[in-house]
């Protein structure tokens, strides 16, 4: 069993800045080595090494991790592959699995030979006549002789016992287990594959673990058209992805990692020099996948067929991502023309068509937005409320508070702006002057102090966030037309001052009611205005006496926005504080930092808006 310490033991022997030399040449500076980061292209070195830390780190693309991590991510070893390797150059002996690990690795052992067996016997049927048909496909899809070659194309000749007689030195218990050969009760066992095209499909050591199979017979409809084999202990279909051993050194070049529906057009990609390309095995994306993708790339990019099953299938997606979102971490999704696959789009438009799809793969969110926005006709007001409902419900599934948050806060803006669509703004018209038929009029709002000192608005912007609502709720109650264009926001946000609900309620975007009406309406419910003390030190535009409504509606968008922004920045200040009083760990630290510095800026902001007009008042 590999404990903790004894991996720790392993690490500490292991010098990283001479393993990554191997491959990378690095340029001793100070205490540290830096170069041009191998995981994504760049000119100007960030890719730093630390030995006395023992960890790797570019500040390019984030690409962080120590001597096993270097293994895994950089060479494309397994994990215990990784670890066997540099125990050995360390001189150190890997501790003995238990004795049922050490069975089942031995069992994983000799399947690898019958599919290797396997692979080769395919391999030369496509070159005997019987092949002649799987030649004639091969030539139909423009393959040449090289791609051919490199993925390993063969053939499954007819016949339900040829398989057993090609690999009769293996017994027909491991071909059954390997999923080559299937056994049904009462029967005698037959070929899994026949009448096919092969292909291999390789872990990412490149060692063959399944097949795939396309059959050739047009007119054989009662068989799939695709085959693959079944799990095994060599092959989950869940956690694989067909071409991740040649994608992974092209994505760490590109920066990109493209996923299409199907090998074919995985293949089709790389023929036209799109090497970056992995494809799961006939089913939707599944988490694990996903999971295997951040590996190499933060934003991999889904390559969906553009007719309604490619629809479905980007939305299976983005609903299977959404709970594993985290910061930097998403999905790019490319929605081809309708009728076309990668294959067809590259015959008839050339790879130059192809890039410029890839380059403007659409963001998670928006494609979130367009499928609920149009998945029912939005005609009514219960209907526009079942989209929120909806939208809602899939910010619920993410695990990520941070990203939810922010999730959560863009889906209600593109909601609001939909649902609560700007009407044109009213004439500014002064008190006394009311304009004929107009319900409401100009308010003047209550007298402004005395500036006050920047020490003091800190110590407000440092505090609760009364101070801050107490002048919003002033600004709205002043400007009654803008309380219909933040409505939503603040019903969906927790906490708040009850005053927020009540003005809410009464709001009519059409007719809006004077603010003495609102006044008298707070009062009813026991819910008076402050009084000008308990903003004083915040001297928003839209308090001043001088400011027209459209300059105030600008800056009551902002302060709201402030007031939504910063329980949730707090919030996560705190958990990254309390992450870091517990691990003392760097990237607990890291975060931390992240977020001080988010708050500083946050503090900033309100600090310029709230002086803005301090000097001549």
């Amino acid at each position: 069993m590999l404990t903790p310490q004894w991996l720790d033991q392993l690490r500490s022997r292991v010098t990283l800045s001479a393993l990554i030399n191997r491959t990378v040449r690095l340029q001793k500076v100070g205490n540290e080595f830096k170069a041009c980061c191998p995981f994504h292209n760049e000119k100007t070195p960030s890719f730093h090494v630390n030995d006395a830390k023992g960890f790797y780190h570019c500040f390019g693309c984030s690409a962080h991790g120590d001597a096993i991590r270097w293994m895994t991510d950089q060479q494309g070893l397994s994990f215990m592959d990784a670890v066997k390797e540099l125990a050995a150059e360390a001189g150190m002996d890997v501790p003995a699995p238990d004795p049922r690990a050490a069975k089942a690795a031995e069992k994983r052992d000799t399947l690898h030979d019958v599919m290797a067996a396997a692979q080769e016997w395919f391999v030369a049927q496509l070159t005997a006549s019987e092949g002649e048909a799987a030649r004639a496909y091969l030539a139909t899809r423009g393959f040449d002789a090289h791609t051919v070659q490199r993925f390993g194309f063969g053939f499954a000749p007819e016949g339900r016992q040829a398989m057993k007689g090609a690999l009769s030195r293996f017994p027909e218990a491991k071909l059954i287990e390997a999923g080559l050969r299937i056994a049904v009760d009462g029967k005698d066992p037959y070929d899994r594959f026949r009448g096919r095209l092969m292909l291999p499909i390789e872990d990412t050591r490149g060692r063959v673990i399944a097949f795939g199979g396309r059959i050739l017979a047009k007119g054989k409809t009662d068989a799939p058209k695709y085959l693959n084999s079944p799990d095994t202990p060599l092959f989950d279909k869940g956690r694989t992805l067909y071409n991740l051993h040649r994608a992974a050194p092209a994505a760490r070049q590109s920066g990109r990692m493209i996923v299409v529906e199907g090998y074919m057009d995985v293949i089709a990609l790389a023929a036209a020099g799109i090497g970056e390309c992995v494809a799961p095995m006939g089913t939707a994306l599944t988490e694990q996948q996903i999971e295997l993708l951040w590996r190499h790339v933060e934003t991999p990019i889904l390559c969906f067929d553009g007719d309604a099953a490619g629809q479905r299938a980007a939305m299976r997606a983005v609903t299977r991502a959404l709970p594993l979102l985290r910061p930097a971490h998403s999905l790019g999704i490319v929605r081809l023309p309708e009728g076309l696959d990668p294959d067809d789009l590259l015959k008839a438009k050339g790879k130059p068509a192809m890039e410029t799809l890839l380059a403007g793969a659409r963001s998670l969110v928006d494609v979130l937005w367009e499928a609920e926005h149009d998945a029912v006709p939005l005609t009514t007001p219960e209907a526009k409320a079942g989209l929120k409902a909806r939208l809602m419900a899939h910010v619920e599934t993410i695990a990520h508070q941070d990203v939810a948050g922010l999730y959560k806060r863009e889906l209600m803006d593109r909601y609001s702006a939909f649902a609560f669509p700007r009407r044109e703004d009213r004439p500014f018209t002064p008190r006394g002057k009311p304009q004929p038929g107009r319900r409401g009029g100009f308010q003047p709002g209550p007298a402004p102090s005395d500036p006050q000192s920047i020490a003091r608005l800190n110590r407000a912007t440092d505090g609760s966030r009364d101070t801050l609502s107490a002048a919003i709720l002033a600004g709205l109650v002043r400007w009654p037309g803008q309380i219909h264009r933040h409505a939503e926001t603040l019903m969906s946000t927790h906490g708040l001052d009850r005053r927020f609900g009540v003005l809410v309620d009464c709001c009519d975007s059409a007719h809006p009611l004077e603010s003495e009406a609102l006044s008298a309406i707070l009062a009813k419910h026991g819910l008076e205005l402050h009084g000008p003390s308990a903003w004083s030190d915040l001297r928003f535009g839209f308090l001043q006496p001088e400011v027209n409504e459209a300059q105030a509606a600008a800056e009551l968008a902002q302060a709201i926005e402030l007031l939504v922004e910063r329980p949730a920045l707090e919030a996560a200040l705190a958990r990254a504080t309390g992450r870091f009083e517990s691990e003392l760990s760097e990237e607990a630290f890291s975060e931390q930092q992240r977020l001080l510095k988010r708050k500083l800026e946050f503090d900033n902001r309100l600090r310029q808006m709230a002086t803005r007009h301090a000097a001549g008042s």
